[in-house]
């Protein structure tokens, strides 16, 4: 539901749901984030927490990107899951949810996976975009990370610096239990996380990417050790009763996602409200 078919939805003051904005990030600050342009990739246990904070900070229009439905699983972590989302699009159950936060939000939805082949064409983005667009990487795919993170790199290069696109790209949430563990930093300082570590190395070897100092690539990241998964109810009420946090053995289908590891929304949420506040702050900037 767009800002065009949003008649079924109470009038909107738009200036007493953002006022808080304003008062925080001053008048232009506040008018900047209202005007942006924000893309996000992945809405799942992460990205579906970044487009409603988005939406709540009253941002003009988002171009949200995912291929995947909503399933029973991902009640626990996904902001759009409910009873009566199941089987629906998430990209689709996410516009109908922002409806009912700003119904003035240009939502676009885009139910593709990106990679090195559809990026940037996918998110309606053409070879000089205009800098009031930002995007948040919260996909799971390397690949698909890789692409988005050598664009911005290269197009941020050759741009001076009121011309950049903002890109933040969030690492990996499965297997994280604190989120007070959770910082954002430059690519070439996260630790921990082998999904941002596959990301650096490809970046570095087929892209040119610094090998030494910052990469100019921010991430969301934990330097928390990854907890692998309990397949053993046996082993979860045992570590349950413990004090330490050690890594419990496992099989796993050794994904990077959280379907191979386990999950808990208090940490995907964090990853993306992080992803979100960050961009947030450099849009006001």
């Amino acid at each position: 539901m767009s800002a065009g078919t949003a008649t079924e939805l109470l009038p909107a003051d738009l200036d007493r749901r953002f006022g808080g904005l304003a008062r925080l990030y001053g008048a232009q600050g506040a008018m900047r984030v209202r005007s942006a342009h924000v893309v996000v990739v992945g809405l799942g246990g992460v990205g579906s927490w970044a487009a409603e904070a988005l939406a709540r900070s009253g941002v003009a229009r988002l171009t949200l990107i995912d291929l995947d439905h909503i399933a029973e699983s991902n009640i626990n972590r996904q902001i759009h899951a409910l009873d009566n989302t199941l089987g629906q699009s998430k990209v689709q159950a996410m516009r109908e949810r922002i409806a009912h936060i700003n119904p003035y939000c240009d939502v676009r939805c885009v139910e593709e996976f990106v990679d090195s082949s559809n990026w940037p064409g996918i998110a309606g983005l053409g070879s000089a975009p205009d800098s009031s667009v930002s995007i948040i990487d919260a996909c799971d795919q390397v690949r698909a990370k890789t692409a988005m993170a050598a664009w911005a790199l290269n197009h941020n290069a050759r741009r001076a610096s009121d011309a950049k696109v903002n890109l933040i790209s969030v690492g990996a949430a499965g297997g994280k239990r604190h989120a007070h563990k959770v910082e954002i930093e430059d690519l070439s300082l996260t630790t921990h996380d082998p999904l941002l570590a596959q990301l650096r190395y490809r970046l570095r070897k087929e892209h040119g990417a610094a090998r030494v100092g910052k990469i100019g690539l921010s991430c969301v990241f934990s330097r928390e050790a990854v907890m692998q998964a309990v397949t053993n109810t046996d082993q979860i009420g045992e570590k349950i009763e413990g004090s330490d946090d050690t890594q419990m053995p496992a099989q796993n289908d050794s994904s990077l996602n959280c379907h191979g590891y386990g999950s808990v929304v208090s940490v995907t949420s964090t990853f993306g409200i992080c992803a979100a506040g960050w961009l947030i702050g450099k849009i006001a900037e």
